[in-house]
C-alpha cells in the first residue's frame, strides 16, 4: 500500500467517524433540549394553574362572605322599581310583540375585613321579564276576526350584575389587602406540588415571590435566590388594573437528572455506540499502522536477506570458478583453500536460514526446550569465547563481574548460549569505535540477574519499545550498514520466556545501552 493511499484511507476513516460522532451528539443535544422545552411547558402550565387557583380562591372568598351577609339580612337598606317597556307592532303580519322587564335592586350595607370600619354598597338585583306576542288572524270574507296570544315569564337573580360588582370590590380587595393577608406559605406551597404532581413532575422544588421591581417578598422557601437562567417565572397575583403585580419563581434542584432519566436508556445506548465506533476505528487504525510497519519491516528484511546471501552466493561461485580453472584444479592446496570457503559460505548461509527457522519455530511453538541444570558461568565464558575473533578484530574488550552468589539454573544450555553470544554480537555491531562491553551478574533469593553494558550508539525511547520486534533493527542511515535481519533480539526474548525469565533493555542515545536477563533460580 502506498503511503498516499494509506493517508487517504486514514482520512476518510476519520472523517466518517467525526461526521458519526458529531450526528450521535447532534442527537443526543437534540433530544435533551426536547426534554428541556417539554419540563418547562409542562412547570409553566403548572404554575398557570397555580395562579388561577389562587386568584379564583380570593375572588370566592369575597363572594362568599357579601353572599352570606345577604342571607342573614333580610331587609334590604334601601330599594328601588325599575320598568322597561319594548313594544314591535308588525303590520304586514298583523303581529304585535311586547317586552316588559321590571328590575328591583336591593342596596345592602356591608361591612368588610379589609375595609376596617368602611362599608361597601352591594345591590342585589332580581328581575322579571316578560314576553308578549298577539297575532290577529282574518277570514277570507272578513266577517270574523281572532286572536292568539303567546306570553311567556321569567323571574330570578341577575347574576351577572353582581358578578360586575364583585369584580369591583375585588380591585380594592387587591389594592388595599398586603400580600401576606392574600395567600401564605403553606398555601402556595400546596398548590405548587399539587399542580406540579398533576403534571408528573414529582420533584423538590424552591420558590419565591418577588414583586415588578425585583424586591423579595416573604413569600419564598428558606433563603431562596432567584436564579434567571435556572428559574422559571409565572404572574401570580394581579393589581386593581389586572396588571402582574407579583412574580413567582421556581426553582428545581435535581431537574438535569429528572429531564436526563426520561432519556436515560437511549442515551446510554447511543454513547455506548459511540465507544464501540471509536473503538473499532482505533483498532482498525491500529491494524492499519501495524500492518503497513510490518509490510515495510519484511520488505526490509527480505532486501537485506537478499543482500546477506548474495555475497556468500558470488563467493561460491567465484571459488567454483577458480578450482575449474586448469591452473588450479592440479594445485590440491588452493583447491582445498577454495573448497573451505565454499563450506564457509555455505555455513553461514545455514546459520542465517536457521536463525529465521528457529524463530518460526519458536512462535509456532514447535521448537522443543529440554532442561537441565547448567552453571550460567560456564555459558557466559563459551559466549565469550565465541565472540572473541570479533573482538580481536575490533580492538575491543569484554570484562567480567561474576557477582552472582548461586549460577546453577534450570534451562538450556544450547539455547541460554546463543542468547547470550546475539547481545554480545549485538554490543559489538552497535558500537563505531572499539567495543567496550562489560558483563555483570548478581543473584537474588528468586533470580540470577546478567547486565550486558556497552558504549555504542544507544537507543532512543521509540527504539527501546521496538528492540524485541521480529525484523526490528535499528538503523543508521543506510539499512544494510549493520549486518543482521532483526532477528537476534526477538529470539532472546521468546528463549527466555521460554525459560520464565524477562529480559529488558536500558539505553540514552550516544551512551550506550544495558542489556538485563532475569532468570528463575531452580
Amino acid at each position: 500500500m502506498g503511503k498516499k493511499m494509506f493517508i487517504l484511507i486514514v482520512v476518510l476513516m476519520s472523517v466518517s467517524l467525526i461526521g458519526i460522532i458529531a450526528v450521535q451528539l447532534y442527537w443526543i443535544n437534540n433530544a435533551v433540549e426536547t426534554r428541556k422545552e417539554q419540563f418547562k411547558n409542562d412547570v409553566q402550565k403548572s404554575l398557570g394553574r397555580v395562579s388561577e387557583r389562587i386568584n379564583e380562591k380570593e375572588e370566592r372568598l369575597i363572594e362568599i362572605q357579601i353572599q352570606d351577609i345577604l342571607e342573614h339580612k333580610a331587609i334590604a337598606d334601601n330599594a328601588q322599581i325599575k320598568n322597561y317597556l319594548f313594544q314591535q307592532i308588525d303590520t304586514a303580519n298583523n303581529r304585535k310583540i311586547t317586552f316588559g322587564t321590571t328590575i328591583l335592586e336591593e342596596n345592602f350595607e356591608i361591612p368588610l375585613d379589609f375595609l376596617d370600619d368602611e362599608k361597601i354598597i352591594f345591590t342585589r338585583v332580581t328581575g322579571k321579564k316578560d314576553f308578549f306576542k298577539s297575532t290577529f288572524i282574518k277570514s277570507p270574507d272578513n266577517l270574523f276576526k281572532s286572536n292568539e296570544n303567546e306570553r311567556y315569564t321569567f323571574l330570578g337573580r341577575l347574576k351577572s350584575m353582581e358578578k360586575s360588582q364583585i369584580s369591583e370590590v375585588m380591585k380594592d380587595y387587591k389594592r388595599l389587602n398586603p400580600l401576606n393577608l392574600r395567600v401564605n406559605n403553606r398555601e402556595l406551597n400546596a398548590t405548587i406540588k399539587e399542580e406540579l404532581t398533576k403534571s408528573n413532575i414529582d420533584l423538590d422544588f424552591k420558590y419565591g415571590v418577588y414583586t415588578n421591581e425585583g424586591l423579595a417578598t416573604e413569600l419564598k422557601s428558606g433563603y431562596y435566590t432567584i436564579n434567571i437562567n435556572e428559574s422559571y417565572e409565572y404572574p401570580l397575583l394581579y393589581d386593581s388594573e389586572n396588571n402582574p403585580e407579583h412574580i413567582l419563581y421556581v426553582t428545581f434542584p435535581s431537574k438535569n437528572e429528572h429531564i436526563l432519566s426520561g432519556i436515560s436508556n437511549i442515551l446510554l445506548l447511543s454513547l455506548f455506540f459511540i465507544f464501540v465506533i471509536i473503538i473499532a476505528f482505533s483498532s482498525s487504525l491500529y491494524q492499519l499502522i501495524k500492518q503497513k510497519k510490518i509490510s515495510e519491516i519484511k520488505t526490509d528484511f527480505i532486501n537485506n536477506m537478499t543482500h546477506e546471501f548474495k555475497t556468500p552466493i558470488a563467493t561460491i561461485n567465484l571459488a567454483l570458478d577458480s578450482i575449474k580453472n586448469p591452473k588450479i584444479i592440479g594445485d590440491s592446496d588452493k583447491v582445498l583453500r577454495y573448497v573451505k570457503m565454499i563450506r564457509d559460505e555455505n555455513k553461514r548461509m545455514h546459520t542465517q536460514v536457521e536463525n529465521v527457522l528457529r524463530i518460526s519455530r519458536l512462535e509456532k511453538n514447535q521448537l522443543t526446550i529440554s532442561k537441565e541444570t547448567v552453571d550460567v558461568h560456564d555459558i557466559i565464558e563459551d559466549a565469550i569465547n565465541h565472540v572473541g575473533l570479533l573482538i580481536d578484530d575490533r580492538e575491543g574488550s569484554i570484562e567480567k563481574h561474576f557477582q552472582a552468589i548461586t549460577s546453577e539454573i534450570s534451562g538450556n544450555e544450547f539455547h541460554l548460549l546463543n542468547v547470550i553470544v546475539n547481545m554480545l554480537e549485538n554490543a559489538i555491531k552497535y558500537s563505531n569505535e572499539a567495543p567496550k562491553i562489560d558483563v555483570y551478574t548478581e543473584s537474588t533469593n528468586k533470580f540470577f540477574i546478567i547486565k550486558i553494558k556497552d558504549e555504542g550508539i544507544g537507543m532512543g525511547k521509540a527504539a527501546q519499545k521496538m528492540a524485541f520486534d521480529k525484523f526490528y533493527r535499528e538503523q543508521k542511515g543506510n539499512i544494510h550498514d549493520v549486518k543482521g535481519h532483526g532477528l537476534g533480539l526477538a529470539y532472546v526474548k521468546e528463549i527466555v520466556e521460554k525459560h520464565h525469565g524477562t529480559v529488558f533493555v536500558e539505553s540514552e542515545k550516544g551512551k550506550g545501552s544495558i542489556f538485563t536477563v532475569k532468570l528463575p533460580l531452580n
